[in-house]
């Protein structure tokens, strides 16, 4: 039964009948939608890295870019680039290439994103935003879309830890600073990438919903433990009340 003046479920609650009252949600692909930003300021930040555009290593790294959407980014230019150096070199540039794109006026809300968010508070759920970009991109896509005060709590994988996904920092972090709920199998978990999905299952989180508009299909979403898969985060609302 839920605690009538928090809003937190009891720790013995029986899973068919959890309040769901902690919401982690990506933010590129799931309730943002950036228009490819990701590949293109990758582009940016591996020219001025010396990588030639059309070549075979230009190619190659693309590629793996595309496969860990969803991936700390540090991490990933860890394994393109061998170095911390220039692991950390790619990764600076690649946020100000982002940055300048997120400027240009080159990103908007996934359709039906920020009602979602607005009715999920409304219903006394705890909202956090994550990302495995650095925090000054996720300001600034916050910024850029007015969303600073829209969520209850915004995560970067520097404020779990250092570690972003596919690791449960994220979500482990959202669960303990905002104490939404007693129990993480309360939290449901909402992503658009494999990585997202790997985060809640490793979590614990309940509820692990894989939305189709972003980076991976059903096919990955569910291989890598997707407990539901939505069109977009605005089917999440009505499923948050199904489970209810």
């Amino acid at each position: 039964m839920a605690d009538t003046d928090t809003g937190v479920a009891d720790a013995n609650t029986p899973t068919g009948a959890r309040a769901r009252n902690l919401v982690v949600l990506d933010m590129a692909g799931t309730t943002v939608s950036d228009g490819g930003l990701v590949e293109r300021a990758f582009e940016r930040a591996a020219e001025r890295l010396g990588v030639e555009p059309g070549s075979a290593d230009h190619t190659a790294k693309l590629q793996y870019v595309r496969d860990t959407m969803g991936e700390s980014k540090i991490s990933v230019f860890r394994h393109l680039f061998g170095t911390e150096d220039l692991a950390v070199r790619a990764n600076t540039a690649f946020e100000e290439a982002y940055g300048e794109l997120v400027d240009g006026g080159l990103i908007a809300p996934v359709p039906g994103a920020r009602e979602t968010i607005e009715k999920l508070r409304v219903d006394g759920r705890t909202v956090v935003l994550t990302t495995g970009f650095a925090r000054v991109t996720q300001d600034a896509i916050l910024d850029a879309l007015g969303w600073r005060e829209l969520a209850d709590l915004t995560l970067c994988p520097a404020d779990a830890g250092g570690r972003g996904r596919p690791y449960p920092d994220m979500v482990l972090a959202a669960f303990l600073r905002t104490g939404a709920v007693a129990d993480v199998r309360d939290a449901v978990v909402v992503g658009d990438t494999a990585y997202d999905m790997l985060s809640g299952v490793r979590a614990g989180a309940g509820i692990v919903a894989g939305v189709l508009t972003g980076a991976h299909g059903r096919e990955a979403l569910t291989a890598n433990g997707a407990t539901h898969v939505l069109g977009s985060v605005a089917e999440l609302p009505a499923l948050l009340a199904e489970s209810a």
